[in-house]
Parts: structure tokens; C-alpha cells; sequence
């Protein structure tokens, strides 16, 4: 039977090693996969990664056992997320066009899936290509509920916790988030 999160954190604070690897194999994509959609860039996403798990190992004493234990770690990847995206204030946040081996190529051109014929794939990348400019056009408290919900599967609960809002103004956020989008796509505001 697999241990909770919560019994690998008590044996690592008893001495075991192993059970912070256990831990962060479990949740590395999932950190990964927001620090990505939060900064677009693999590198960077590799960098916010490296710096949540480094920041929650250094504060495991803080951590509620009561609480999720990837509640927490997001709550931490979506903070070092941020903190990033302060640093380097004056690039554009939807840069997805720059590989971490530093060649210029367009994000959707990284996507492979050979199981699909051609034109499965190029509408693919379209509609991904869409999804995601729909995503940049909204603000990033939007735009980490809306990431929180649908990509992590949090629940508004888990989300007000993790952000330290009331609920109201997360489900707010999430409902105005939702409707600049559609607005996004329906044309009815220009794209940024």
C-alpha cells in the first residue's frame, strides 16, 4: 500500500531520506506543469520547480499535517512562480517561443504525437495555440485559479487555502476568468 504524503514527511522529519525522493517524484510534474503554464518557458518552469521544492523542504517544520500536502507545495510553486515573474518584470509573460536549449522555435512545433494523422495534429496545435493565448489575455490571479481548478484539480476550497483568499473572491476570480476568456474567443476583445 502506498504511504500518504503525511507518513513519508513524519518518516523523513524521523531521519529517512528516501521519503523526501518518494515525495518529490510524486509531485514533480505537477510542480513542474504549473511553474510552466505560470512563467511559458521549460527553463524557467525547471528553475520555479527546483525553487519550490527547495523552499518546502526548507520550511517542512511549517507545514500543517492536517492540510494537503500538494495544496501547500502549489501554494508555494504558484508564490516562487511569481517572485519570478516579478524578477524578470520586464519580459513578456507569454513567451513560450524560447526552448531551454536557447533555439527560437514556436511552442505548438515542440508537441508530438504520432498517433494522430497530420491534420489531427496541426488542429491540435491550434486549438492549443488559442487556449493558451486565451489564457495570457487574463490577469495572473485569474489565471492561477483557473490553472489551480482545471490543470491541478484543486478544488475553490483547497485554492482559497492555498492563495489565503476567501472563497467568494476565488470563485469570483475563476467566474471572471471564465468569461474574459469566452470573450477572448468569441472576438468580442482584441487579442493582447
Amino acid at each position: 500500500m502506498e504511504k500518504t504524503d503525511q507518513e513519508l514527511i513524519f518518516e523523513y522529519k524521523e531521519g529517512n531520506k528516501r521519503s523526501l525522493e518518494t515525495l518529490i517524484d510524486r509531485h514533480l510534474k505537477s510542480v513542474y506543469n504549473f511553474a510552466f503554464r505560470m512563467t511559458g518557458s521549460a527553463a524557467d518552469a525547471d528553475d520555479v520547480s527546483q525553487e519550490s521544492f527547495l523552499k518546502a523542504w526548507k520550511n517542512i517544520n511549517k507545514y500543517n499535517p492536517e492540510l494537503s500536502f500538494r495544496t501547500w507545495l502549489l501554494s508555494i510553486t504558484r508564490n516562487a512562480s511569481i517572485d519570478f515573474l516579478r524578477k524578470r518584470k520586464g519580459i513578456n509573460f507569454s513567451e513560450l517561443d524560447q526552448l531551454s536549449d536557447g533555439e527560437d522555435k514556436k511552442f505548438e512545433d515542440t508537441i508530438v504525437d504520432s498517433e494522430l494523422l497530420p491534420d489531427a495534429v496541426f488542429e491540435r496545435k491550434e486549438i492549443e495555440t488559442v487556449a493558451q493565448r486565451a489564457l495570457e489575455s487574463i490577469p495572473i490571479p485569474m489565471k492561477e485559479v483557473v490553472l489551480l481548478h482545471l490543470a491541478e484539480g484543486l478544488t475553490f476550497e483547497e485554492i482559497a487555502k492555498a492563495l489565503k483568499e476567501p472563497m467568494n473572491t476565488v470563485k469570483s476570480r475563476y467566474r471572471r476568468a471564465l468569461e474574459s476568456i469566452r470573450k477572448f474567443l468569441t472576438g468580442d476583445i482584441a487579442p493582447k
